[in-house]
């Protein structure tokens, strides 16, 4: 059970804490600062409750922030939620800034207690993931997809983590290009077969004569030209994950056996009747909508059912546009580790474009614009003119004048696309921090955040 730690000597506020855990953990409470060092360093605390005021004191010559650094020296993992009244909002903000998990007001309510706990736990969850991550060897690339920004990629992700350790047969549903294949290679890197094979099948890619011939072998002279026994695919992978890709592409023929490897686990090589069993978990994955084409009977529904029993329904890149800039610095770091270039980023045209483009490839059609761009590109960052005749255009269409306007209106226009543009070279060169961008263009952060706020612009796009 977790242990808490409060420091405060409102009674109303340390009831209301404590009745937000649950029986069973631990609540310590202390009126002081005194005693506040000895007890964490004797237990092991998951969060601290502290009155801003009674942290003020007890580091009395210091400001807000040196004094929250102070207090958790040593203890890196501690989450510390700071009480005060509404009136020290500031103070509370400049805490939270340089290291308080979150803040509460008085009178401290059980349910914002739960609240922030909750948040503090997922934030705790999500450090401790990443920090798994770093620490193992999963791919380059399934390590950077796990990074989103989008609400449905996060519940990917969540479906992922849940069902990876068990042996659940999994369906990737999405579109062609959003990463299907990486998602898969994850899995089996956090599942506990990782150690074994992984096998990839493109069904589509194999002409359908000889899609079993692939996946479960054949025994010597079982065809004309089979001088010798082959393994198949299913044999190959045995205790590892078999990946089949576009599996809607399969015959009728090769989904009996498969809908047998998944009911038993056993199968049999072409011209062969010695049955073989495996234990390879299976993940699918397809672009189309097996529902339909079972329903049509252009897929066995008892396959369908058994390939879909926990699938995970992968968004396109159109409708996750706030992970774009994320990729494109992913992209531009690989291809830097390729090729003899130093390319930084790209010119905020450009960046504005892929943020409106529709992505009908996805991730993979992102990928090769921006490898195509590199390729061409002379600078060190990457220029509209690297880019495709439609980007090109689009530049073109912002920067020309429309005479039929009134000049006021097209003053007007000018300066708002100039100030546009101006904040996107702004934000970029900074990496979206706003105090140094608002300082160089000689502006106040309010002022700069306002003219954020009417153009739409947001710093995540530039870090």
């Amino acid at each position: 059970m977790e242990s808490v730690l409060v420091i405060c000597r409102d009674k109303d506020a340390v009831r209301a804490i404590i009745s937000a855990f649950p029986p069973g953990c631990r609540v310590d409470q202390v009126s002081g600062p005194s005693r506040a060092p000895g007890m964490l360093k004797k237990n092991a605390y998951e969060f601290v409750f502290i009155d801003i005021d009674i942290l003020q004191a007890a580091y009395p010559d210091l400001s807000i922030e040196d004094a929250i650094t102070g207090f958790r020296k040593g203890f890196d993992s501690l989450e510390i939620i700071v009480l005060s009244t509404k009136s020290q909002i500031r103070q509370m903000v400049k805490a939270v800034k340089f290291g308080a998990g979150d803040y509460l007001t008085y009178p401290v309510e059980p349910e914002e207690v739960s609240l922030v706990v909750n948040s503090l736990r997922e934030s705790m969850r999500l450090k401790s993931e990443l920090a798994y991550l770093r620490e193992h060897p999963f791919l380059a690339e399934a390590y950077d997809l796990v990074y989103s920004r989008n609400p449905a990629m996060t519940s990917v992700f969540q479906n992922i983590r849940m069902v990876a350790p068990t042996r659940t047969p999994i369906l990737l549903v999405g579109e062609t290009g959003v990463g299907k294949g990486v998602l898969a290679r994850l899995i089996h890197r956090q599942s506990h077969r990782k150690t074994a094979q992984f096998i990839s099948v493109h069904c589509g890619a194999i002409p359908e004569t000889l899609v079993e011939n692939e996946l479960f072998g054949h025994e010597k002279g079982a065809f004309t030209g089979a001088g010798r026994r082959k393994l198949g695919k299913f044999e190959i992978a045995n205790d590892g994950t078999i990946f089949l890709d576009e599996v809607g592409t399969i015959t009728p023929l090769v989904q009996i056996k498969l809908l047998q490897v998944l009911q038993d686990g056993t199968f049999s090589r072409l011209g062969g009747e010695e049955e073989l069993k495996t234990a390879a978990r299976v993940i699918a994955a397809t672009n189309a909508d097996l529902k339909r084409m079972s329903q049509e009977g252009q897929f066995r529904k008892d396959l369908y059912y058994r390939l879909n029993v926990f699938p995970i329904e992968i968004p396109p890149l159109r409708k996750r546009i706030e992970d774009i800039p994320f990729f494109v610095e992913m992209f531009l770091k690989k291809l830097n580790r390729l090729y003899a270039k130093e390319i930084q980023g790209v010119h905020p045209l450009v960046l504005d474009a892929l943020m409106k483009y529709n992505w009908p490839g996805n991730i993979r059609e992102l990928e090769n614009l921006i490898e195509r761009a590199y390729i061409v590109e002379c600078t060190t960052l990457l220029t509209p003119e690297s880019f495709s005749v439609e980007l090109v255009e689009d530049r073109g269409a912002q920067s020309s004048v429309n005479s039929g306007a009134s000049l006021a209106e097209g003053r007007r226009r000018s300066v708002a696309a100039f100030e546009k543009q101006y904040l996107m070279e702004l934000l970029t060169r900074h990496k979206g921090r706003v105090g140094s961008s608002a300082a160089d263009a000689g502006i106040s952060t309010r002022q700069l955040n306002k003219l954020m706020l009417k153009y739409g612009i947001r710093k995540e796009a530039f870090k």
